[in-house]
């Protein structure tokens, strides 16, 4: 229930549909988005509060959802019939940009090196 990329999808899709001109669903994508990025939150921070994730993940979800929230309430409150406000648009793509900011950390993180294996084998003491 915590994924990451159905609110992406969506979030991708409403940008698509802004692009194609389609307002109207382009709105219900956004209010559709809005409901997926509080289980991964909920899970991103459950798993920061039993040390198993990390305070990125947490962060992350919970910053996408309220650019999402953001933009479906500037969205909600347009004109109807006029242009989509820019502060929605804008809301959508920060959106999608904060969630692949942790698709971008795994790109640059180092390699572990690998552990030395010894030069020759260790030795076994015989039971006496």
């Amino acid at each position: 229930m915590g994924s990451r990329l159905l609110p992406l999808l969506l979030s991708i899709g409403a940008l698509l549909a802004d692009a194609a001109g389609l307002d109207r669903l382009a709105f219900y994508v956004v209010l559709l988005a809005v409901a997926g990025p509080p289980a991964a939150a909920f899970v991103g921070v459950g798993d920061l509060l039993e040390g198993t994730g990390g305070a990125f993940r947490a962060g992350t979800t919970g910053l996408a959802l309220a650019f999402l929230i953001i933009g479906s309430a500037v969205r909600a409150n347009a004109a109807v019939g006029g242009h989509v406000p820019a502060v929605a648009v804008s809301a959508v793509v920060a959106a999608i940009v904060v969630y692949g900011l942790p698709a971008l950390g795994w790109l640059f993180e180092p390699v572990a090196p690998k552990p030395a294996r010894p030069s020759r084998p260790a030795r076994v003491r015989p039971l006496a």
